[in-house]
């Protein structure tokens, strides 16, 4: 583990890059492994995920979750334009172009209504996408890639600095790396959230609002059978 360790963490770059970048890639795989399997490939990035930020804490000191009305006051609100776009969406005739398939991610289908392993993998689910995923994303985003688009040697650029051309580019790419439907979210969200860390001068801000939008959005998908989002 101390030589995984010291590879995540041999330069500023690659201790703020390698675990989005194996998240991502492992994202990416979970569809070749079929409808059952990516529920335990979600489980073993969701459990990469975490080990790599414990792996990198000390590396990458911005990376400090941060209490804020704020914070919370945009978490909520991001949530609620996630939902509410997606809707609008909905009801739109792009719908059928951007629908995503109701049982994608429905656990209660790939392994029984209410079952055992049905709940694991929503608790899995909404843990990873809500303790792992605001890290991960936050620090690749808000703390490397934005500060990079300013300035090749990123950390000569501040925490928060204003900086127009990334400050536009950043939440284009992060829209992007969601699924159609919810770019125009991923837009709004990825615009929230670097203006928090611009606001606050911290990255901890953007952290909390992302973990509060995503921990609600999971909680719409599971009371309301929403999987799309998913």
């Amino acid at each position: 583990m101390n030589s995984l360790t010291a590879v995540l963490t041999r330069s500023p770059i690659s201790a703020r890059v390698t675990p989005f970048a194996l998240f991502l890639v492992l994202t990416a795989a979970q569809p070749m492994l079929g409808d059952a399997g990516r529920y335990w490939a979600y489980l073993a990035k969701t459990l990469l995920g975490a080990w790599t930020i414990w792996a990198v804490r000390h590396a990458v000191p911005e990376m400090r979750w941060r209490l804020s009305l704020p914070a919370l006051v945009t978490g909520v609100a991001m949530a609620a334009v996630w939902v509410g776009l997606g809707d609008a969406l909905a009801r739109t005739p792009l719908a059928t172009m951007f629908h995503n398939g109701d049982s994608a991610w429905n656990p209660h289908v790939q392994f029984g209504q209410g079952s055992a392993l049905t709940w694991f993998f929503l608790v899995v689910h909404l843990a990873g996408a809500s303790l792992v995923v605001p890290p991960l994303e936050e620090v690749f985003w808000r703390s490397f890639l934005y500060r990079y688009i300013a300035a090749a040697d990123f950390e000569s650029v501040p925490l928060g600095a204003l900086r127009w051309k990334p400050f536009l580019i950043t939440p284009l790419l992060f829209a992007l790396e969601h699924q159609p439907r919810d770019w125009a979210a991923g837009l709004l969200c990825g615009l929230a959230f670097q203006g928090l860390v611009c606001w606050k001068k911290r990255l901890g801000d953007a952290i909390l609002a992302h973990a509060i939008t995503n921990l609600l959005l999971g909680l719409w998908v599971i009371w309301h059978g929403a999987w799309e989002y998913w």
